[in-house]
């Protein structure tokens, strides 16, 4: 009697054991498809974002310095309030949508020292500085606003001027936001510094966070549809338990 009721507990146990180790392999299933699901519509959102990062710029006055050696435009690698050109040099602004200063788009046309101060006599104790003002195309205008025409001064300034002071001696009025940073040249633009905006197809327009027609998911939907689907699956794995 032992033997036979020993045997019967075995047995029940080895199909308890069964039982459990197929609601483990049920619960593991769920867990899989629940890491599935994660990993799923994060790679979907996560794609959309890189896509909308990759896709927007900045909408700002650039600087540039000219080397007459190289005949061509660089990127400036001191602000204007910073830099202090000497005599005879030439300094550029040029207001355009780039993503960073690898991208940034130079004043268009050469620029020659002569022709701009050319007819401006030099002064003793004051230094002559070359200035062109590209405020760029319609497609890099803010809305609403039109650019004014690609303009070169002469600015006669102290010898310890600054690139900034030759500008506001030549261009006024200028603007500036809270952290310095040059934002209006001769009063263009009239509103903005600086802001992120849209490049490609949807340059010039500012991006204020509405869907601009391009392609992927709004990361708003996404985030719905990763809850609905963790949700339900969670569920399924708690039923399949119970």
């Amino acid at each position: 009697m032992a033997g036979r009721g020993t045997g019967r507990v075995t047995a029940v146990a080895g199909r308890g054991t069964a039982v459990v180790g197929r609601g483990t392999a049920v619960v593991g299933r769920g867990t899989a498809v629940v890491g599935l699901v994660l990993a799923a519509v994060a790679g979907l959102l996560f794609g959309a974002a890189g896509t909308a990062a990759a896709d927007s710029g900045y909408r700002y006055w650039s600087f540039w310095t000219w080397d007459r050696d190289g005949g061509e435009w660089r990127y400036a690698t001191q602000g204007p309030a910073s830099l202090r050109p000497v005599d005879g040099a030439v300094v550029g602004f040029r207001f355009a949508v780039s993503e960073d200063s690898a991208d940034a788009t130079t004043p268009r046309g050469p620029a020659d020292f002569a022709a701009v101060c050319g007819d401006t006599a030099a002064e003793d104790g004051r230094k002559r500085v070359a200035l062109v003002v590209d405020p760029g195309t319609r497609a890099d205008a803010p809305a609403g606003e039109t650019p004014p025409a690609r303009r070169a001064e002469c600015a006669v300034v102290a010898p310890e001027a600054s690139a900034a002071d030759a500008l506001a001696a030549v261009a006024p009025p200028l603007r500036y936001d809270s952290s310095a940073l040059l934002c209006a040249i001769a009063g263009y633009p009239r509103t903005g510094c600086g802001e992120r905006v849209a490049v490609g197809g949807e340059r010039g327009r500012k991006d204020d966070g509405q869907d601009g027609g391009g392609g992927g998911v709004p990361l708003w939907l996404g985030g719905v549809v990763l809850v609905v689907l963790a949700g339900g699956a969670v569920w399924q794995v708690r039923r399949r338990r119970s």
